[in-house]
């Protein structure tokens, strides 16, 4: 087993699915991974398995109260566990990122909901903070799904040809080059000559250029400096 993933959530359901189809669904029958969404209601201490509480200091919304978590987090912990909490507010979620992530062992993803989490939780159990974009979820159940397959994508044998890595975006801080298949001519739009000469370095090359292109259009702010 190359890494382990336990989420927290209150709507476990949202991603149950989704942990064991496709990719992630063969990665979990060949034992590459295991992951796992857990109900954090199991964790509460009444007999409402209420998780969530009013703010102190007033305001809108509830917040998620720290007892269910850190019971959770303490029951599923071991030696080698590195929590994350999905936060807006968290580090920006990247490839590097989620490259160095794929060499943890056992994650425990934290999904926040309501206000967010008591900050006594983000203060005493929480390795990493990250966030997968700068907008707001009603929860944050499909950002730790988003990780999951995104470290998943880094882990050896998990993906069918390992060279997908080193050409898709974000590779050496620059986007994708276009992609194209069968037929050459559709519809009056043709396929780059270069593509069908079997040049491979004028390929090469032309990718290159198509990806220092696009990028300086789309995403200037990761070019190298």
């Amino acid at each position: 087993m190359e890494i382990e993933f336990d989420i927290l959530t209150l709507f476990p359901e949202m991603v149950a699915g989704y942990l064991h189809t496709s990719m992630l669904g063969r990665g979990q029958e060949k034992g590459l991974i295991r992951a796992e969404a857990h109900q954090l209601r199991d964790w509460a201490n009444d007999k409402h398995n209420k998780t969530d509480e009013i703010p102190y200091g007033g305001g809108p919304g509830m917040v998620m109260k720290p007892e269910p978590i850190f019971s959770a987090v303490e029951s599923l912990r071991r030696d080698n566990t590195h929590v994350v909490y999905m936060a807006p507010d968290g580090q920006p979620l990247s490839s590097a990122l989620a490259k160095k992530l794929s060499g943890q062992e056992h994650l425990i993803i934290l999904s926040g909901h309501y206000e967010g989490v008591d900050q006594r939780v983000r203060d005493s159990l929480i390795d990493c903070e990250i966030s997968i974009g700068d907008y707001v979820l009603t929860n944050g159940t499909l950002a730790a799904a988003v990780l999951v397959d995104s470290v998943c994508r880094f882990i050896p044998g998990f993906l069918g040809d390992e060279k997908s890595l080193t050409d898709e975006s974000f590779t050496d801080s620059l986007l994708s080059f276009p992609q194209y298949t069968r037929p050459p001519e559709y519809r009056g739009m043709e396929v780059p000559e270069v593509l069908l000469s079997g040049n491979h370095a004028a390929i090469a090359a032309w990718r290159k250029e198509q990806q220092e292109a696009k990028t300086q259009i789309l995403r200037p702010d990761i070019l190298k400096q």
